[in-house]
Formats: C-alpha cells, sequence, structure tokens
C-alpha cells in the first residue's frame, strides 16, 4: 500500500523483521528533509530510508492525512491503543472494512503505559504515522494522550503533537462511603474552586436533576457528598485544563475522566462535576464517569446489562444539558454483547477506548511462531499478576492457570478469561524484561511479529473489526 501526493509516494518495505520507509519522487527537491540514502532513478529519485522521528515528521509535512485530526466533529469514534507500534495497519484495515463513519483514534496510549514500555509520546506517534502509511489510509485519525495526571504529561503530549488529551484527576476523588460531614466540606480548597459552601448549596440543593428514565431530587447531602467526593479533583482537573490550553500551539480538545476510582459515578455526582467545571471555564467533548461494575480487562460486560443500560441513559441525558459531549467508555475491549446497548443508549454519541486486546493478537502469533518466546512471558505476566491484581477492575484467578505450558494449546489458553487478564495486566513487566538467555522480551517480541506482519494485520483487523461493527450503525457527523 502507498500514500502519493503529485510530488511524492510513500511506502514501507519488508525485509523480514526489519522495515525501512521508500520513497519516489520526480524531483530530488521533494526529498528534502527525509533522512536515508537517495539516489537518481529513471526520471525520478528514491529514497530508503530507517523509520525515525524525523522521518515520520517529514511525512506529515508533505501528507496532511498523517497529521492527527480533532475528533469531536465526529458523533463515534473508538480508540485502538497500540502497545507495541506494529498494529496501526492492521486497526485501520478493520476501520476501512468494519468501521464506516466511526473516526479512529490510532494513537492513543497513556503517559503510564509509555513509561511502563520505555516508549516516548512522539514515538507513539510516529509508530502510528508510519502505520498508516503501510496501509495507505487517508481517512484521517485522531491522537490521544491518555489518562493525564501531571502538567509533564501534557507537555510531552503536546510537543510530540498529539491533539486528544485525556485528564485524569482520579487520585484526588475521595472516598465518601463512610459518610461526609459538614466539617469536611468546609474543608475544601474554597479559593482555588472560587466559591463557597453557602453558595455551593445554594445552587444545588433543592433542584429536581432530570436523566431522561427518571427525576432525581436533589438534597443538601447529595451536594456535601458530591463536594467532598470530587471538589479537590474539580481543581486538579482545572489545573491540567488549564495547562493544556494555555500551552497548545495547535488545536487540541479534552476528555475528561474520573472512570478509574472504586466508587461509581452517581447521577449528580456527574452533573456536579460537568457543572463545576463549566463554572470555572473548562469545555471539553468527552466524559469518562465511573460506571456500574462489570468492566474487567479484557472480558466481555459482567454486569447486570440492564443496569447499564440505565446508567448509560441517565449520562447521555445529562451531557446533553451540557452541549451534548460524548460518553466515553473505558476498558471498552472485547465487551461485543454491550455495545448495540451502549450505542443505543447514548444515541451513538460515544467514545470506546480499547488497548490491550490489539496486543493480544500479538501474542497470537508469537504464540504461534515462537512458543519459547510466549513461554516465558507467560511465567513473568503470571508472577506480575499476582502483585498488580489490585490496581486493576479484575477477577482472574493464576492458581486455575497452568504453571507449565507442556501440552497446553496457546492459542486456547490466550482465548481462556483468566490467561486473558492475566496476560493484560503483566504486559509492562513482560516486555521490559528479558528471557532465559537474558534477551530484551521486548525486542524478541517485535521481531517475531514483524517477521508475520500479514498475518499479524489479519489477526488485529479481524478482532477490532467485531468492535467496530456496532458503531458503524451510528458514525455519522454530528
Amino acid at each position: 500500500m502507498t500514500l502519493r501526493t503529485d510530488s511524492l509516494t510513500a511506502s514501507i518495505r519488508h525485509d523480514g523483521s526489519a522495515r525501512s520507509l521508500q520513497l519516489t519522487a520526480a524531483s530530488a527537491d521533494a526529498l528534502t528533509g527525509f533522512e536515508g540514502e537517495a539516489a537518481a532513478s529513471g526520471d525520478g529519485h528514491v529514497l530508503t530510508g530507517p523509520l525515525t522521528t524525523p522521518n515520520a515528521r517529514a511525512l506529515q509535512d508533505a501528507f496532511a492525512v498523517l497529521r492527527p485530526q480533532l475528533i469531536s466533529g465526529h458523533r463515534t469514534s473508538v480508540g485502538t491503543g497500540d502497545r507495541t507500534g506494529l498494529a496501526t495497519p492492521g486497526q485501520v484495515r478493520a476501520f476501512a472494512t468494519e468501521g464506516a463513519g466511526v473516526m479512529p483514534v490510532l494513537a492513543q496510549q497513556s503517559i503510564r503505559e509509555m513509561d511502563r514500555l520505555g516508549r516516548s509520546a512522539r514515538s507513539v506517534l510516529d509508530d502510528a504515522v508510519f502505520g498508516l502509511v503501510e496501509a495507505g489510509w487517508e481517512g484521517g485519525f485522531g491522537a490521544d494522550c491518555d489518562h493525564i495526571k501531571t502538567t509533564e504529561g501534557i507537555d510531552r503530549g503536546l510537543e510530540a503533537g498529539f491533539t486528544m488529551f485525556t485528564l485524569d484527576p482520579g487520585d484526588l476523588v475521595a472516598d465518601t462511603t463512610a459518610g461526609v460531614t459538614t466539617a469536611d466540606a468546609e474543608a475544601l480548597p474554597w479559593d482555588q474552586l472560587e466559591d463557597s459552601l453557602a453558595d455551593l448549596i445554594t445552587r444545588y440543593a433543592g433542584m429536581t436533576l432530570d436523566v431522561g428514565h427518571s427525576q432525581i431530587e436533589v438534597t443538601e447531602r447529595d451536594v456535601l457528598t458530591a463536594a467532598v467526593k470530587y471538589g479537590r479533583a474539580v481543581v486538579e482537573a482545572m489545573r491540567l485544563y488549564r495547562h493544556v490550553t494555555d500551552n497548545a500551539r495547535h488545536e487540541v480538545e479534552i476528555e475528561i475522566a474520573v472512570d478509574e476510582t472504586s466508587w461509581q459515578t452517581t447521577f449528580f455526582e456527574h452533573y456536579y462535576l460537568a457543572s463545576e467545571l463549566t463554572r470555572l471555564g473548562a469545555r471539553w467533548f468527552s466524559f469518562a464517569p465511573r460506571y456500574v461494575d462489570g468492566f474487567e480487562k479484557g472480558l466481555d460486560f459482567l454486569g447486570d446489562t440492564e443496569e447499564l443500560r440505565t446508567n448509560l441513559e441517565a449520562h447521555h441525558a445529562i451531557s446533553e444539558q451540557f452541549g451534548g459531549y460524548r460518553i466515553s467508555l473505558h476498558s471498552g475491549s472485547d465487551k461485543f454483547s454491550i455495545y448495540p446497548l451502549c450505542v443505543a443508549a447514548t444515541q451513538g454519541h460515544v467514545h470506546l477506548k480499547t488497548s490491550g486486546t490489539s496486543y493480544l493478537c500479538g501474542l497470537e502469533i508469537v504464540a504461534s511462531h515462537d512458543p519459547d518466546l510466549f513461554g516465558a512471558i507467560w511465567d513473568i505476566s503470571r508472577a506480575s499478576y499476582v502483585k498488580a491484581r489490585a490496581s486493576y477492575q479484575v477477577s482472574a484467578h493464576e492458581d486455575r492457570t497452568p504453571t507449565s505450558l507442556a501440552g497446553v494449546d496457546l492459542g486456547d489458553l490466550i482465548r481462556s478469561a483468566d490467561a486473558r487478564q492475566i496476560l493484560h495486566v503483566g504486559y509492562g513487566d513482560s516486555l521490559s524484561g528479558t528471557d532465559a538467555t537474558g534477551d530484551a522480551i521486548h525486542d524478541r517480541f517485535l521481531e517475531v511479529v514483524a517477521s508475520h506482519q500479514s498475518e499479524h494485520t489479519e489477526v488485529v483487523a479481524a478482532h477490532i473489526g467485531r468492535h467496530l461493527s456496532p458503531f458503524a450503525a451510528a458514525g455519522i457527523r454530528s
């Protein structure tokens, strides 16, 4: 596959596990800014170059379709994170065949994942750019610097060229399950909230909140609980928001995410967050509350689907009261049974995020072609899960999985519920680890997958396509 302008043609060449950028131009001037070996060829010029940041930036200068776009002009969007940098061609094929009308967010990774994998924000974007060239995709894409908790993370994303910033003030969400007191509310940073407790109570207590399928009478206790639970998170979200908007030198858009907490976001708490952030001047296109339980890593939805429907309908109804931002579904991979429900409940105004599921597709390739490497990854992931499971919504038990893989069908293992979660959670330790001979697992993983990239692309396309097809019908411009 290739990308073409009037003066330049670009493609990616595969030679075993090695890849290179191939450029053809009528004029040598069209190759200015690219690094590599250039030579005359017939009536034109060719260049073979490495997959480096300078070449990715030069491609973005030459091809407008390789520059991230805002996704807020689209009603339905799906983010497909890529932990290894090789999944974009398969993801693109899925959007081309199953995701008509759905806006792809192909460069999507959290600062946390970048740090675990030793990647930079720019390298995540570079991998997406080269994957788009390999796929010949001209349909546009978004770039999400996901779950940002620091201004330093924002700076990294801005410098790299990301256009979507998912701000996560979740560390400042308070546990209110034991109840709150007026003293708890009085202790909030009211100067930073540009407010007072008396004014807050006057604003909300006694109001009737319409959540579509029902109405809620808001009590003073509801107001105090929401403020104590989320007040400091509002302050933190505004600090991050202002840093993005004050420092951006290109168009950006914001998602607010409080989903990675242990406590469900009630309907009034969602309203409180939206109202307070709006009062303080924030604008966002997507919001991720903490939903009902059932969103676990790598598995279909495990909760009550009717409760989820009611939950999503109410969150969507609240969003409509603030201009109609979309509802964002995190840990959304492999939730096949609820995708039609999610589209219906939000009237298609929804953003789905997937990440680790594409990594599992890569593991399928490794299991088929280098079972010893898969065994090393399995051992590390299994040990890592024991330590890390408290940080995730997971229910896998490592003692239900094999310690020895002798005689085990590895494909069946990867598809089993316990193993999928263990492999999901263990990606950081396994990809940053070494095998029995001391070789870097990350390098071996990339070599195996890149050596079988056509097969890998097919596996990713089929799996991501299952995610996209329910959203395609709703994928219309708003």
